[in-house]
This record gives structure tokens, C-alpha cells and sequence, in this order.
């Protein structure tokens, strides 16, 4: 059975296996926090090489638990954090499955049922999105801490079907830029940037499964697993092995813990109703086209979001690229419930990257200040430079809390 695509950093709908290796460098408890760090994978990369791989049954705490934080970056062989501008984490999804414990190890012999996603609470369609934490390039710079008593809980055994067991997978798109002609268009996985196979358009389906067309100018579709950037001529540089390296937050759960549901929203969201069912189609990606000349106001974005479920709104952030100017949450109201502003390094080490989006700022109200309504219409607006630009993205991540501490 096949379980993911190679599509499915945008489809997400079917999860290709692929062997895994991961290993723990140490477990460090911190009061009543527990922290683990652990290197997945480790794949060869060349000068304009691209990697998009799914490594299945990582390292994750085991039994009924609360994460506090998640957070990854990649290395090299020796361990040492890779800058930015040598290889570009495009990003990093790390998603939750159920699977049958008696599933055969024999792909031919996998039924559907065997294995099958446990998304986050988000709005998108389908298997759009469904991770529970992932950025990107800002990896480094963007917190994924929820304050005390909130966690989010994973583990619970009322929750995972009898016979099955709760896993995580790890899906991850690099992009080596040494010799890019043109770093920037190659992390924007431009495809005029790319070596595309001759019958690329004749033979690649897009996000609805329809074939993509020449119209389709960059994105994730045109940044497959071992396609090249186009390099400068004569370039030279060495191979390497690289490894991303994330490390995990959490606490055995209890009756102090206080549960928050993860939700990710999508700026592209096209709400739509059928009759009284609430449609959603969610792009993940989208292009800024040429302006003649940019201007200074910038590029927005919008959805209009009807949320089934509210909750007290205690973590805010966006995961967006090299480019953005902020992203913003808005209630039914016209209130501001959370602007995320992009952090640009100035150096040359990994993490303050000059010129590169290296953190996304995280907003945490002051727990019961704001409350998100049942059935309110959210509107968030993603905002870029207006240039033109492929492979935009504009998610913003909210951790609801339906209860408050006593």
C-alpha cells in the first residue's frame, strides 16, 4: 500500500514509504519538562541538487503525553548547522498517522485501512495540511513554545483505534543553491531555474490531479526529489551528507495539563458552501505576478475562514518565505488577533543569514484575552513584497484552548 506521494507536501493524500534512520543524542529532563534531541535521515546533496524526502516512524515521545515544543534545523555530517544561503530548507512537516500493528511489511499486501492520517483541526480539504508543526527557512528563529499549563496532547490511548498504534512521519523539502545562476529564483523553485525532464508537463498532475500546464511557473511541483537548479557554468563544489536535527519538548500528562488543538489555516482557502456544508479549497501555494514595477504597497492575499470550532487563542504564528512583509489574523469583527513580523538576518552565520527570512515573530495573549467564537469568520491576509514570486506561501499556525486554569 502506498501511503504518500510524492506529492504530497501538497496533497498529502497518500504516504509513500520510505526507509528511515533516526537516532537520540540525549534526554535531558528540565523540571517537569522532558527534552530529546534526534537526527533523522541522512542524504547526499550536491551543489543545486533537491531533496524532498518522507521519513516514516521517526523518534517521538512515546506513551500518553503533552508537547510543549517542536523544533528543527539542518546539518551536516559533523553536526554543524548548514547556513541558509548553502542549503535552503524549504521546509519541514511533521505529521501524525495511525497504523494497523499487523500491516504487512510486503507493500503489495497493504490494504487502505492499514494506515491513515490524524490531522490537525485546521479549515483545508482534504489531505491539505495536515501536519501538526513546520516551517521553514525561519526554522531557527520561530519558537514553537506553549506556555504552561497548555500542551498538546498526543498519546492517549481513548484516542487510537484497538489494534492500531499512533505514529509521526517527517517530510522535508532542501534545496542545495551552491552555483545557482539564480539563488533566489532556485528557493523560489522557479521552473525555467530548474533541469525539468523533457515530458515534466505531459506527465505531472497538479494539486486537483489535473495536468499541469506551461501556465504553472514555479512551486513545489517543479521542485521534485533529485531535480537540479541550473548552475553556473564550470562551477565546482563538494558533496555532502545532510541530516535535519529536531528536537522535542514535553511532559507526561495529567490532570494540571490543559489541552490546546492546533489549528493551521491557509491564506489561498477558497470557501465555498454546498447547501449547508461548508467547502474549503486550500492551494498551500500561490504566485505573485509581475507588476511592471512592484511599488511600495504589498502583495495581500486573502481568505475569508468560517471556523466550526472556537477556542481561547494562545499561540499565533505564520510559516511564509523570503519575501514577506507580515501576516495577519483578523476576527469576524474587524480585531486583530495576531500579526506575525518577519525577522531578516544581517552575518553571515547559520541563523542570521544576511538578506534570508530566519525567524517569524509568535504571539502570545495573555490567556482568556481573546476567545474565538463558534462559527466566526476569520480573515487572515498574507502580505509580500509585490514582485513577482513562485512558490509563496502564507499558513498561520493557532493553538485554541477551549478551558481556561482555574
Amino acid at each position: 500500500m502506498e501511503f504518500i506521494s510524492n506529492a504530497m507536501i501538497l496533497s498529502f493524500s497518500i504516504l509513500l514509504l520510505l526507509p528511515s534512520a533516526s537516532y537520540s543524542l540525549y534526554q535531558k529532563p528540565e523540571n517537569h519538562i522532558k527534552t530529546a534531541i534526534f537526527v533523522i535521515g541522512s542524504f547526499e546533496m550536491g551543489p543545486g541538487s533537491i531533496a524532498t524526502k518522507t521519513f516514516e516512524n521517526i523518534k517521538f515521545p512515546k506513551g500518553h503525553v503533552g508537547i510543549k515544543s517542536f523544533d528543527a534545523e539542518l546539518v551536516d555530517q559533523e553536526g554543524n548547522s548548514i547556513p541558509s544561503y548553502e542549503t535552503y530548507l524549504h521546509h519541514w512537516f511533521a505529521i501524525k498517522y495511525h497504523q494497523n500493528i499487523t500491516m504487512s511489511p510486503n507493500p503489495k499486501l497493504r490494504r487502505p485501512e492499514d494506515a491513515f492520517f490524524q490531522r490537525n483541526e485546521g479549515t483545508c480539504n482534504g489531505g491539505i495540511l495536515p501536519h501538526y508543526w513546520g516551517f521553514g527557512v525561519e526554522s531557527r528563529g520561530t519558537t514553537s513554545k506553549i506556555p504552561d499549563p497548555f500542551a498538546i496532547e498526543q498519546g492517549n490511548p481513548t484516542k487510537i483505534k484497538n489494534g492500531y498504534e499512533e505514529k509521526w512521519l517527517l517530510n522535508i523539502m532542501v534545496i542545495d543553491t551552491r552555483g545557482a545562476q539564480d539563488k533566489k529564483a532556485c528557493t523560489q523553485c522557479r521552473c525555467d531555474q530548474m533541469n525539468l525532464p523533457k515530458d515534466f508537463y505531459n506527465v505531472t498532475r497538479d494539486i486537483h490531479n489535473q495536468k499541469l500546464t506551461t501556465n504553472y511557473k514555479g512551486g513545489l511541483f517543479c521542485c521534485q526529489d533529485n531535480l537540479q537548479c541550473k548552475q553556473i557554468e564550470g562551477f565546482q563544489g563538494s558533496r555532502r551528507m545532510v541530516s535535519l536535527r529536531y528536537k522535542i519538548s514535553w511532559v507526561d500528562w495529567n490532570i494540571y495539563q490543559i489541552p490546546v488543538k492546533v489549528y493551521i489555516l491557509d491564506s489561498t482557502d477558497k470557501v465555498r458552501s454546498n447547501g449547508s456544508k461548508i467547502l474549503h479549497d486550500c492551494l498551500a501555494e500561490y504566485t505573485i505576478p509581475a507588476t511592471g514595477g512592484g511599488g511600495d504597497s504589498p502583495h495581500v492575499q486573502k481568505a475569508n475562514i468560517p471556523m466550526e470550532k472556537g477556542g481561547y487563542l494562545i499561540y499565533g504564528t505564520a510559516h511564509m518565505h523570503s519575501g514577506v512583509v507580515n501576516a495577519t489574523l483578523y476576527g469576524q469583527d474587524g480585531r486583530t488577533l495576531c500579526t506575525s513580523t518577519p525577522k531578516y538576518g544581517t552575518g553571515k552565520e547559520a541563523g542570521n543569514e544576511k538578506g534570508y527570512l530566519i525567524g517569524m515573530s509568535v504571539c502570545y495573549p495573555q490567556p482568556g484575552s481573546i476567545k474565538i467564537h463558534d462559527g466566526e469568520i476569520l480573515t487572515l491576509e498574507s502580505r509580500y513584497k509585490n514582485e513577482f514570486r513562485t512558490g509563496a506561501m502564507g499558513h498561520f499556525y493557532i493553538y485554541l484552548a477551549e478551558e481556561l486554569p482555574q
